[in-house]
């Protein structure tokens, strides 16, 4: 059965191990990047910070980050080019982007779509909607781990079975 924890996230029979998912915080402001790590120290992942698109671009290129919480308007390199850029490439695609801001207006959430964001939370962050959305984003990530791993397998056994059955070979 599941049960609420002290953050307010279910925890019980679905759980998964986040303890080897990456988080990469994105925000030019120390107070935001302070809140939302505090938020985020309940959750058994590795934090990483960046305090701007540059940064971070430099952080996903060297670490396997599987979720990044990334602030919109910042110098250098807004949300929407980091965003842009880890969607655009094959080697980061993957990676779940979460948009933090404070920008209410449709276009801001059409480009933020264009893009290819996975979510959005706006600013101020309330604590339970970021949990919620990092925890379900970083499961989604996991999951398509172990599928990509499960398919890996077939991938190897099922010709090697095939062809063992076309042989006449009896499978016990």
């Amino acid at each position: 059965m599941s049960q609420t924890t002290q953050t307010g996230v279910l925890s019980g029979p679905g759980d998964f191990d986040l303890s080897s998912t990456t988080v990469l915080l994105v925000d030019d402001n120390e107070q935001n990047l302070e809140l939302m790590q505090a938020y985020l120290e309940s959750l058994p992942c590795t934090i990483l910070v960046a305090r701007d698109g540059m940064e971070a671009v430099r952080l996903i290129d060297e670490n396997a980050v599987d979720l990044v919480l990334l602030d919109v308007m910042m110098p250098r390199m807004s949300g929407f080019e980091v965003c842009q850029k880890i969607k655009s490439s094959p080697a980061t695609r993957d990676i779940q982007v979460i948009m933090v801001t404070a920008l209410h207006e449709v276009g801001d959430v059409e480009r933020a779509v264009e893009v290819g964001t996975d979510g959005f939370v706006t600013k101020p962050v309330n604590k339970l909607e970021l949990l919620t959305h990092v925890r379900s984003l970083l499961q989604l990530r996991l999951l398509k781990r172990q599928l990509a791993a499960m398919e890996s397998l077939h991938g190897r056994i099922g010709p090697d079975l095939i062809g063992r059955l076309e042989a006449g070979e009896k499978l016990e």
